[in-house]
């Protein structure tokens, strides 16, 4: 039997944390987290903040796990595994989010990336009306970085966005509100680029990637960059290094993607990162 106490440093893995809900699909929320820790090459845990039936086409029926349940699951990783970066996902009731709130507060050494799920791809309605107020005043606040879409991003700012602009507007206005670096998934737009706008609290970025026509499926590309943003700030990336990597990972993973039924697909999973498709830019607005 190989001696514990002469294994080093070299089998030590960094350690990213996913708190989200399961996608019976396979497609979105943890599993989509895994695939993606996986493909990073860091070590994934979970905390379960819900259950859903849902496909391809649609959530069909949501299941909010206990609060206490969610609370007892968080000590229990952070009583044993040395979590770097962490990521949440969709958090669907206000009991759910005090939890996790409340078991942040302590956790300040570890890097946050929210993702606010408030809708699906699909456009089913994943954050209950009393939840977001809440979202807003305990979770938020405790980020490393906040990625909303544009739908997202215009509930958190109450205000339209729909331009270049107003995506520089609104990062900079929620980076202010909420103390942390904002990115604003522009995925939800039009042209011939999909471009995201970073502001860091200094400095604005506009990462953007050639938009894929006709994609066999998006299905769970929040929750895949997110978790991919989370995985390599685990690793030890720099904040506008690990976005460009999550970015290239959900291009490929969308770029890559395969027929698992008849009519239903699945993001593929990416066997390189295509920093190459990335292109970032500064914004002097």
């Amino acid at each position: 039997m190989e001696n514990v106490g002469e294994l080093g440093e070299s089998t030590r893995l960094s350690v990213a944390l996913t708190i989200a809900g399961s996608d019976s699909g396979g497609n979105a929320g943890i599993q989509a987290d895994l695939r993606a820790f996986h493909v990073f090459g860091v070590h994934g845990c979970t905390v379960l903040a819900a259950l859903t039936a849902q496909n391809p086409f649609g959530v069909r029926a949501i299941l909010t796990a206990d609060a206490a349940f969610v609370a007892q699951q968080l000590d229990a990783v952070f009583e044993a595994y040395a979590v770097n970066a962490l990521k949440t996902g969709m958090l669907s009731s206000p009991e759910v989010i005090e939890a996790v709130a409340d078991r942040l507060l302590c956790q300040s050494r570890i890097l946050k990336v929210f993702d606010p799920v408030m809708v699906a791809t699909s456009g089913a309605k994943l954050l209950r009306d009393d939840a977001v107020e809440l979202l807003k005043k305990r979770l938020l606040p405790l980020a490393t970085l906040i990625t909303p879409n544009l739908p997202e991003a215009e509930v958190l700012s109450g205000r339209t966005i729909a331009t270049r602009t107003e995506m520089a507007e609104a990062a900079r206005a929620l980076s202010d509100t909420y103390g942390c670096a904002t990115l604003i998934k522009g995925g939800h737009g039009a042209g011939a680029c999909a471009e995201d706008v970073l502001f860091d609290g200094a400095t604005l970025s506009l990462l953007s990637t050639p938009r894929i026509v006709e994609p066999l499926s998006t299905h769970g590309t929040g929750c895949s960059l997110s978790a991919a943003i989370t995985a390599s700030l685990a690793s030890g990336r720099a904040l506008l290094d690990a976005v460009a990597e999550g970015k290239a990972y959900v291009y490929e993973a969308i770029r890559t993607g395969a027929y698992v039924g008849e009519q239903a697909a699945v993001l593929g999973t990416p066997k390189r990162l295509p920093l190459e498709r990335v292109l970032i830019s500064p914004l002097n607005l």
